[in-house]
Order: structure tokens, then sequence, then C-alpha cells
């Protein structure tokens, strides 16, 4: 056998053994991905509403259309299933339909798709969560095409919703704070949405950022959502942040009662959270400045 072979044989080889000593790290970037992007789901509680658990649905396969404010909603297909999932998108894609609300044919989604919170999440938790739900089985949901709201006052209310509320893009950590305090902001600004419910919105549905986490009178089941600033009278200035930790993980109370309406579904959610995560919320809490009852306006 020629020198020349044997060179080209062991350079081969020496290739062979590069390759299986750095895919390992590989595979275990994407499993890390998917791990992560996981936890994001579960705290946003992706599974709740693109879930059709009532009749047996996959997860993250759809829902049929339900009310909201601006029409019955279908919620779309999560899985990679290319022909009625998000398999043929893109993270470009992905990242700007669910940062801005806005799909790859160009269309908009209502404001019943949080994505208004899902607007704070950075790049790296997008492409995060995008790992998730590729590694997910797809899932053909022919059922759910055009089931979206035909509604066009709901339409024409959502569009002006849309124009009115400004989006702040990804978040970027506050200097003067510490990592704590920015996690815990971080997760109530995006996945944990606390200001989807617990701030007062306009008619046309805008949030109303000076009375941010101040309570409503009337939330998303027609019952009075709470102030959760550091009011002492009508919100929880006499809170401890152990007893904030306690709801996030299970609901209960200080007063030795628990949550009740959308709040167990939310707390459904949190309780996926780890301790650290609950602790930092309960952290950046306690720091919102008192603000009155918002139906006390």
């Amino acid at each position: 056998m020629s020198r020349h072979l044997l060179g080209k044989r062991a350079a081969t080889a020496t290739l062979a053994v590069a390759y299986l000593v750095a895919a390992p790290p590989a595979a275990a970037a994407d499993r890390d991905a998917v791990a992560r992007g996981a936890y994001l789901a579960g705290a946003a509680g992706c599974d709740q509403c693109h879930s059709d658990s009532e009749h047996g649905g996959k997860p993250f396969a759809g829902a049929p259309p339900f009310p909201t404010p601006y029409g019955r909603i279908a919620t779309p297909n999560l899985t990679p299933d290319r022909a009625t999932g998000i398999g043929g998108w893109s993270l470009a894609d992905f990242t700007r339909a669910v940062r801005w609300g806005v799909a790859p044919d160009d269309s908009h989604y209502v404001p019943s798709f949080p994505y208004p919170f899902y607007n704070r999440l950075t790049d790296g938790d997008l492409a995060d969560l995008k790992a998730f739900l590729d590694s997910l089985p797809p899932v053909s949901r022919r059922d759910l095409e055009g089931a979206g709201s035909t509604a066009l006052v709901g339409r024409a209310r959502a569009a002006l919703a849309v124009a009115l509320t400004p989006l702040r893009g990804a978040w970027q950590p506050d200097p003067a704070k510490d990592a704590v305090w920015n996690r815990g902001a971080y997760l109530v600004a995006s996945v944990g949405r606390c200001g989807d419910c617990h701030t007062p919105r306009s008619w046309l549905g805008v949030p109303d950022s000076e009375r941010f986490l101040a309570g409503t009178p009337s939330g998303p089941d027609g019952k009075k959502v709470p102030n959760i600033t550091q009011d002492a009278k009508t919100g929880i200035g006499d809170w401890s942040e152990q007893d904030i930790v306690g709801v996030l993980t299970d609901g209960h109370t200080p007063d030795f009662d628990f949550v009740a309406g959308p709040m167990a579904d939310i707390v459904k959610n949190t309780a996926r959270l780890t301790e650290e995560d609950r602790r930092a919320i309960a952290v950046y809490l306690h720091s919102i400045p008192a603000k009155p009852f918002a139906g006390n306006k």
C-alpha cells in the first residue's frame, strides 16, 4: 500500500474522529435549547390555549374557536406539520409572528394572542421556543383551516388596539438593578404577562401604562382582577415576598384561601417555574410602587 494512500486514510480517520468528538456537544446544545424552550412554553401556558384538551386533542396542535373581545378565534397548530402547523416557518417567520403579531403571509394576529407581551422575549429565548416546538410530533389539523373570526367589528377593534399599543421589542436589563430583579421583571413582562389581566385597558383593549398592575373591576371572566402593586389598602402592600412565592407555587394566599378563575390557570404555569424564578418575580412585584385600585380612578 502506498504512503500516499496510507496518508489519505489516516487523514480520513482523523476527520471522522474529529466529527465524532464534535457531534455530541452540538447534539447536547440542541437538547439544551429544546429544554429551555419547553420551560418557556410551560411558563407561558402555550399548551393551555393551543391544545384541545377537552376533546382529547394532541398538545400544541390547536383548538377550536372560542369567544374573545375581537370575535371567535381558533388557536393555531404549533406543531411542525408543514401543511397545517408551523413546520414551514423559518426562525425569522416565527420571531416576526411571536414578537410583532405578523404571520408569514403578512396577515396580523388579533391581540387575544398575547404577542404584545411575547414582544419582550429575547432573541435567544425565541430561538429556544422554536427549537422546542420543532421537536414536537407533527399533527395535521385541516379542521382548523379558516376557523378565524369573521366579525368585522371585532377585527376593526383589534386593528385599532394594535395600532395604539406601543411595542418596545426585546427586553433590555436595567443596569441599575440586580440580576434577580431583572429576571423577575423579564418574566412578568414576557411569558408571565401579568399585565394582561392586572393592568386596566381602554374599551379598545389598549393597556393603561399609568395604572400598570393596578387591577381592574372586570377581567376576562367579568370579575374583579386584584391590584398587585404595593398599595397597602387595595393591593398587596402587606404581603411578604414569601407570600407572593406561595401564590405562584400552589395558589394559596396569605389569608389561607386559594386563587380561583383565570388566576388558577396561571398558577398552573407559574408552578412549572423554578423556585428561583418564582422568587425573582416576587422580588420584582415587591418593588412596584403603590397605586390605587384602577376601579377607583
